[in-house]
């Protein structure tokens, strides 16, 4: 059986490409020995057929490599931008 995907929530921040999109994902934990709140956001490109526009919600899931730098899909939008 194959592996558990990755499954993330994100931001389109860009969708200036044909079947893709650019997607933010915000990581927030604590410092480890200070305790702070720190922010740490990662951009991954993504396969669109879902029509996803910049600003969208949208929730992406690990999938094989679909060129050099697509190795994420979107599986739906989960709010419009408004």
């Amino acid at each position: 059986m194959r592996g558990r995907r990755k499954v993330r929530t994100g931001v389109v921040v860009s969708d200036k490409m044909q079947q893709t999109v650019t997607v933010s994902l915000v990581r927030r934990f604590a410092h480890g020995f200070y305790g702070k709140q720190i922010v740490r956001t990662k951009q991954v490109a993504a396969h669109n057929d879902k029509g996803a526009k910049q600003g969208d919600t949208v929730r992406i899931v690990e999938t094989r490599p679909l060129s050099k730098t697509k190795r994420w899909r979107v599986v739906e939008v989960v709010e419009r931008a408004r």
